[in-house]
């Protein structure tokens, strides 16, 4: 069994997240859950973006425009990605 080297707890949470890229372009995607380190996000085309990609996110669906945040592709797997957010 892998150890688990998170910092932060998962949280359970759904809800659209708007990812973009100035070359791979938008995609919506489901995340599946959230810390405070980063988001793992569901979505078939997250599983051919490489790792280490910076790209901008921003959920969705809120009564006020949420900020936008910068993230790294950190890993993928067959349902999508784990990105950790990045300190500005």
């Amino acid at each position: 069994m892998g150890i688990n080297q998170r910092r932060h707890p998962r949280v359970s949470m759904k809800c659209r997240l708007r990812i973009t890229h100035p070359t791979l372009g938008e995609l919506i995607v489901q995340t599946r859950d959230l810390s405070d380190g980063g988001v793992y996000a569901q979505h078939p085309t997250l599983t051919e973006w490489p790792i280490g990609i910076q790209v901008q996110g921003q959920v969705l669906d809120l009564p006020i425009e949420a900020p936008v945040v910068n993230m790294e592709l950190m890993r993928v797997d067959a349902l999508g990605a784990g990105f950790r957010f990045l300190r500005s």
